[in-house]
């Protein structure tokens, strides 16, 4: 028998040795006094205090269930009447900036013509005419076999809206 496999047996033996019931007595003597001793008083619990009723008097002031927007036929039009529309449903390709998107190539399919878009994530979309993309409104006006050109809705800084063309080229 080799030295090395005498030595774990040995070492079983050592450790199964601690775990000997020699305390087990004392532990459980501690136990039982602590279970003797009596229970110490509960603490009340805290008074609560009465809340200020507020009795609600709509004399001049706005209900409390009215949000504060107007309809949207109420809405202020600015004066150029150039405004993207906040009720329309924003496409996949807004929620990347135009320089983050590359144009991969284009498909033909009988009359219509289609861009291919990548994003960062080299995930390849299919766009049309009339199709958004980028973060400013930009809506697709035209594909051809190497470039994408669109018209964007962007804020002047005076309080109004203005056109602004842009265009995406195919990578070579």
């Amino acid at each position: 028998m080799r030295p090395s496999r005498a030595i774990i047996p040995i070492a079983i033996l050592l450790a199964l040795q601690g775990c000997g019931s020699a305390d087990i007595p004392e532990l459980q003597g501690y136990v039982a006094k602590v279970m003797a001793r009596p229970p110490g008083p509960i603490e009340p619990l805290p008074e609560i205090q009465p809340v200020e009723t507020f009795a609600y008097e709509p004399h001049e002031r706005r209900s409390p269930f009215d949000s504060g927007q107007r309809p949207e036929e109420e809405v202020a039009r600015p004066a150029s009447g150039l405004a993207p529309d906040p009720l329309r449903r924003k496409e996949e390709l807004e929620r990347h900036p135009l320089d983050a998107l590359r144009m991969a190539g284009t498909l033909r399919q009988d009359e219509a013509f289609w861009a291919l878009i990548q994003t960062k994530d080299g995930v390849l979309h299919r766009v049309g005419v009339g199709n958004y993309l980028g973060q400013n409104n930009g809506q697709i006006t035209r594909i051809t076999e190497d470039e994408i050109q669109l018209t964007e809705i962007v804020p002047d800084g005076m309080g109004d809206w203005r056109e602004r063309q842009a265009a995406i080229a195919l990578d070579q």
